[in-house]
């Protein structure tokens, strides 16, 4: 008699915790944006929204929310400081976990590891060398031979701003052929594409997503994409690394984080849900289409916590190597 009394008593002990931890989320959850409506990671982040809501179960509603500012490190600080609760989420991507806290003069307020809970991935997007119609050469090895022998220090290459991936692209690419260009900055990457276009800058690598129309209507020459595969909706373009450079490979990417110290239980529900909604056929077409590559391999906290370690040590040595610094 006196062990049912204990074990009924552990059980209504427990009772509120199983409650707890079988009724999350109990409101909406927010995946913050660091960027403003239409960007890729705004598009990614509303692609998954539903259907994470979905998989996540007992009525879950998912909102995006853009905080834009300073490259997403406006939203990362605020993230940092909200409830470990998991109903306040954030889809980042390379700028504000990578390349800012690599090259920003002092570093940011936030350490990209330690100061999150790193959920999982939801996907990769190539970048894409993309040149003025007129450039010699027919293709990407062609081109990149033009540029290594020619008075390369003066041809100028456009890029959507100082310590932008687009820059950083460039720079990695030149330290490779053992060249120096002309950096020419604009304000955004659509502005960037004109420059190239018109001539302006000869040659630059922007993002696959955000120059996909001007390389389908014939306005740049898509030469190669810096993923180590080919991109499924540009077969017919091939990678870096398969001639021109190889061993050439730079992505940007997607991963849900979480500010720091979230319940085991909530990490492991929201990253099962995560991976059921990168899984569907349906979101993967949709991300493909958006210019990503829906994520594939193992996809635990842990994995996307190294990952992102290993970006992170990535970019530091590229600021090591060219000398790209932010200020404040």
């Amino acid at each position: 008699m006196l062990l049912r009394r204990a074990a009924l008593a552990c059980s209504l002990l427990l009772t509120p915790f199983v409650a707890a931890a079988q009724t999350f989320p109990e409101r909406p959850v927010s995946i913050s944006v660091g960027f403003a409506p239409g960007g890729s990671t705004d598009i990614a982040s509303r692609l998954i929204a539903d259907r994470l809501a979905a998989n996540l179960g007992n009525n879950a509603r998912v909102l995006v929310e853009n905080r834009p500012g300073a490259s997403g490190t406006v939203a990362s600080e605020w993230l940092r400081r909200q409830s470990a609760d998991g109903h306040n989420l954030m889809l980042i991507e390379v700028s504000s976990h990578a390349v800012v806290p690599a090259a920003l003069q002092g570093g940011t307020s936030y350490d990209p590891i330690r100061d999150f809970t790193h959920l999982g991935m939801v996907g990769t997007a190539p970048m894409i060398l993309v040149a003025h119609p007129g450039i010699p050469g027919g293709t990407a090895e062609e081109v990149i031979a033009h540029l290594r022998t020619s008075r390369n220090e003066e041809i100028p290459y456009a890029t959507s701003g100082v310590g932008s991936i687009p820059h950083f692209g460039v720079e990695m690419l030149a330290a490779q052929i053992g060249a120096r260009f002309l950096h020419v900055s604009y304000r955004s990457g659509g502005l960037m594409l004109t420059a190239i276009q018109q001539g302006q800058g000869q040659f630059g690598i922007a993002v696959l997503a955000s120059a996909a129309a001007h390389v389908r209507g014939g306005m740049v020459r898509g030469l190669a994409v810096t993923s180590r595969e080919r991109f499924p909706a540009f077969p017919g373009i091939p990678t870096l690394h398969e001639g021109a450079i190889p061993g050439f490979e730079m992505t940007t990417w997607n991963m849900i984080i979480g500010p720091p110290n979230m319940p085991a239980d909530r990490v492991a529900q929201i990253n099962r849900a995560l991976i059921a909604t990168v899984a569907e056929p349906d979101i993967q077409a949709r991300l493909i289409q958006a210019g990503v590559a829906p994520w594939t391999g193992p996809n635990t906290p842990e994995v996307t916590r190294d990952f992102l370690r290993a970006e992170l040590e990535k970019y530091r040595a590229v600021v090591a190597q060219t000398g790209i610094r932010l200020e404040r």
